[in-house]
């Protein structure tokens, strides 16, 4: 079986193309973006990192790989957050939609391998 397609992108940039699930997977709604502008967008706040962690972390790049464990074990934690993610990956394409400017180091990034490894593709 084919692993599934599991995008992940900056929510500023045009959406992915229509076949795709998107979730914005953000505690904090994008700063500058109306609610009408991601209309097709289900936004799944608790699959983020937790406020603690988040302010914790603070894009301090030395924490990144304890960010990751940090973050892996609160979803480990939390299945009921990221099971509508699995699910939809199990009908087809999904995009994760996420706000920050650091497109190497952010949440999506730790999220997407959780999932592939939660799904058994990785």
């Amino acid at each position: 079986m084919s692993p599934p397609t599991l995008d992940i992108q900056r929510v500023y940039d045009p959406p992915p193309t229509a076949n795709h699930a998107c979730f914005l997977v953000d505690r904090l709604w994008p700063r500058g973006l109306r609610k009408e502008a991601l209309a097709h967008v289900q936004w799944l706040k608790d699959v983020a990192p937790s406020t603690a962690l988040r302010q914790w972390y603070h894009k301090d790049l030395t924490q990144w790989d304890a960010f990751a464990q940090r973050y892996v074990a609160e979803l480990d934690a939390n299945p009921a957050a990221w099971q509508p993610l699995a699910e939809a990956c199990a009908k087809g394409p999904v995009a994760l939609l996420y706000g920050s400017r650091d497109v190497e180091h952010n949440h999506a990034i730790v999220l997407r391998e959780f999932l592939l490894k939660k799904l058994g593709r990785r």
